[in-house]
């Protein structure tokens, strides 16, 4: 580590907990990239589909209580 990474956990080290818990939630949100607009379109026009097919009365829906069941299986 470079002099100055050290001498910044060391300066966060010494924060109240809830500050370093900001700290690294910020320092993590920092190495993110910005969102692929690729990735972004394509949920768009999936979005767009999957509302015309249940617009066409084509979707199968499933109730809160069926999913929520599902889920609990396949945590097993």
């Amino acid at each position: 580590m470079t002099d100055t990474v050290i001498e910044l956990a060391q300066r966060g080290r010494a924060l109240a907990a809830k500050d370093r818990e900001r700290l690294v939630d910020l320092l993590i949100d920092s190495l993110e990239d910005a969102p692929d607009p690729g990735v972004e379109e394509a949920w768009r026009l999936e979005i767009r589909r999957r509302v015309a097919a249940y617009e066409r009365g084509e979707a199968t829906l499933f109730g809160v209580d069926e999913v929520m069941a599902e889920a609990k299986r396949l945590a097993r």
